[in-house]
């Protein structure tokens, strides 16, 4: 059972991301703020439930949401700051989208950079511990599949719309055949073993 708050008084908003080991695409965040008494019975960390799940709870948590907000950081800031950091930055800018002040924010992982000053709680696996870093996550693992889906149009043989970026032997046997775009992080090791193929 997803825990509604991590202090009842108070806004908390909770911030996920979506994309940190890809080789290809933004990496993307999402903040939320729900209201204490939310719940949905397929609410979950992301990466536990299934892509039509999170396609029927995205818009759900978009309209019962007090807030929330979708932001990114592209594969050449990646490149220029380093994943950790432009993870950071996706964070920071979804939360200045936030229209009202918050009290305290609930980070998934164990490291964040002070967003205004606003107290934060990094909390290990929290997508699968509050409902409000869950909901980021859904609209963050959402929103990335709908950017890779749409650049697959554009660069079909790398599969994105199947492999959304991650590193898969097709991925990298495309990488491999027609070399990479725009949208490949070249800071990544994209052909870390040849002998894969």
């Amino acid at each position: 059972m997803l825990a509604p708050f991590l202090i009842a008084t108070g806004l908390e908003a909770g911030c996920d991301e979506a994309g940190r080991g890809c080789l290809a695409g933004a990496v993307v965040a999402a903040a939320v703020i729900l209201p204490p008494n939310f719940y949905h019975k397929l609410l979950n960390d992301s990466k536990q439930m299934t892509e039509k799940s999170r396609d029927i709870l995205r818009p759900i948590i978009e309209k019962e949401a007090i807030a929330w907000a979708i932001a990114c950081a592209e594969p050449a800031e990646i490149d220029q700051i380093n994943i950790l950091q432009a993870s950071f930055l996706a964070m920071h800018r979804a939360l200045a989208q936030l229209p009202m002040p918050l009290d305290r924010l609930l980070i998934d992982g164990n490291r964040f950079k002070t967003f205004q000053n606003i107290p934060h709680h990094c909390i290990v696996k929290g997508d699968a511990k509050f409902a409000s870093i869950a909901a980021a996550s859904v609209l963050a693992k959402t929103e990335r599949d709908d950017l890779m889906k749409n650049l697959h149009v554009q660069y079909p043989v790398y599969q994105w719309n199947e492999n959304k970026g991650y590193p898969t032997i097709a991925h990298r046997k495309a990488i491999e055949q027609y070399g990479c775009t725009e949208w490949h992080r070249k800071s990544f090791r994209l052909l870390p073993d040849l002998t894969l193929f």
